[in-house]
């Protein structure tokens, strides 16, 4: 369903008919333009022409059931992985990619290690967002919260992600609340900036895995462009723009950020922001990574909040599918 192509259509037709069909693809979720009997014959031959609504993915299933990882197979044959996270607490979360395989290269991620392909479309970020909504219609459920945390750096593609976060906040659309709603960089400072004047009150994660330039360097090679002072300038901004809290995301990698030294000059770098901290033990299926012990996790969590800083820690989800953070690598 390409919705530039969507769009060009309907413009010729009576001006309800853009919320018509807003609701017929995002609330009642149909398959087929064949199910959108309140639509003129016509037009549901035309839209099923050039606008399908198949939706071409090859789903895992966690062995816990609580994870889901699709395949999903775009336009052009390119394939891109998206995850639904089940919360025992009635979350129903959407990991979405943002491009075909990555140009940041982190060295605890699989996707990193992909040949960068392209940014996705509007319409395939949706895709991945429908997917799972149909899923979960099945089983008289509804998505609750969606994440860009999938495959690619979403900053990137900030224009398609702000329209796609746009038309799944829309009332006459999939009408998920914006604060239900989380962009996750690396650290690029103008993409941060811009999204402290988007006007919806999204919330942003900076993926920041160091406590200094030295060690994040090593890490993420965009800190050699981007060091932390001018990433931390950024967030600083959005903060005193949005009022609103920021979440640095910390993936533990044994041996290598886990010391207490490492969480004692983390606390400092946090220290007086606005933000939370979530530890992230490594996934195994991240390539040569492993997370450190619990008992390790819990000193280095139990620094952090003598320090004052706000902690919480990120539960696993379909590690056994390679659907877990830094997993996702489109079935390669």
């Amino acid at each position: 369903m390409d919705t530039s192509d969507l769009k060009k259509i309907l413009a010729t037709q009576p001006a309800y008919r853009l919320k018509q069909v807003s609701r017929l693809i995002f609330i009642d979720l149909i398959t087929s333009w064949d199910q959108a009997t309140t639509l003129p014959q016509s037009l549901r031959t035309r839209l099923k022409k050039n606008c399908p609504l198949e939706i071409k993915a090859l789903p895992s299933v966690s062995k816990d059931k609580k994870t889901v990882k699709a395949l999903v197979t775009l336009a052009d044959q390119s394939q891109i992985e998206t995850v639904l996270m089940k919360s025992p607490d009635g979350r129903r979360t959407v990991c979405l990619s943002s491009q075909i395989g990555c140009l940041l290269g982190c060295t605890f991620c699989t996707t990193g290690r992909l040949n960068f392909e392209r940014n996705l479309k509007t319409s395939e970020i949706l895709e991945q967002y429908l997917y799972f909504a149909r899923h979960l219609k099945a089983a008289g459920e509804k998505i609750t919260n969606v994440v860009f945390m999938g495959m690619g750096e979403p900053l990137l593609n900030l224009d398609n992600i702000f329209e796609a976060i746009k038309i799944l906040n829309d009332p006459t659309a999939a009408n998920l609340g914006a604060r239900h709603i989380s962009v996750s960089t690396a650290g690029l400072p103008d993409g941060i900036r811009e999204i402290a004047k988007f006007p919806l009150q999204i919330n942003l994660a900076l993926s920041l895995n160091a406590p200094n330039d030295e060690l994040r360097s090593r890490l993420m090679p965009i800190n050699k462009k981007y060091p932390l002072p001018d990433v931390l300038a950024a967030i600083d901004y959005y903060i005193k723009i949005t009022r609103r809290q920021v979440m640095f995301e910390y993936v533990l990698l044994k041996d290598t950020n886990d010391s207490p030294a490492h969480a004692r000059e983390l606390a400092r770098l946090v220290s007086g922001r606005l933000a939370i901290i979530n530890l992230i033990p490594a996934n195994p299926g991240t390539i040569g990574n492993k997370p450190p012990t619990s008992e390790i996790i819990d000193r280095l969590q139990k620094i952090l909040e003598k320090s004052g800083c706000q902690v919480t820690r990120r539960r696993p989800f379909g590690d056994d599918i390679k659907g877990a953070c830094g997993e996702l690598a489109a079935g390669k």
